[in-house]
């Protein structure tokens, strides 16, 4: 019996697929930026939804349906670990700090600057082993983009 149980510990398990499409996960940490100061304007769902379908390549329908479903897990959820992790590992260094620029144009595109959307991204940034620096000039590329529109 003992050795039944070392053999099932000894085993070499497979990786796990993520609990969560990548995708998903990425779009909620959208909607989380949206949310994190009380007010979700409907000019913060349009550029999620664009950002979705920019940078996944998304015809209109697949990025409502990612969007949907982000907003059911943001609204929902207890923490942003869920969401972190998956991005983290699913996606490569260039993408997570794309994300952060997104996070970013998702939190001035209803042109105020919360300082609960920021503090959202500061704590997400490391999250995603995304460095202060980096995190910067995200913002810096998100300001500068909100100031042409």
């Amino acid at each position: 019996m003992l050795d039944a149980l070392k053999r099932l510990f000894a085993a070499e398990r497979p990786k796990s697929h993520p609990e969560l499409d990548p995708q998903v996960a990425a779009a909620a940490l959208l909607v989380e930026a949206a949310l994190a100061d009380g007010v979700y304007a409907q000019i913060e769902e349009k550029q999620i939804r664009a950002i979705l379908m920019a940078t996944f390549e998304l015809d209109e329908a697949a990025a409502e349906r990612i969007h949907n479903e982000a907003e059911d897990l943001a609204e929902t959820a207890v923490d942003h670990y869920r969401f972190t992790k998956v991005v983290k590992a699913c996606l490569p260094k260039a993408q997570r700090v794309s994300l952060i620029e997104h996070l970013w144009a998702v939190a001035l595109s209803d042109g105020e600057k919360s300082p609960f959307e920021e503090s959202f991204i500061r704590t997400v940034a490391p999250l995603l082993a995304v460095d202060d620096r980096e995190r910067v000039f995200a913002r810096s590329r998100a300001e500068a983009a909100a100031r042409k529109r």
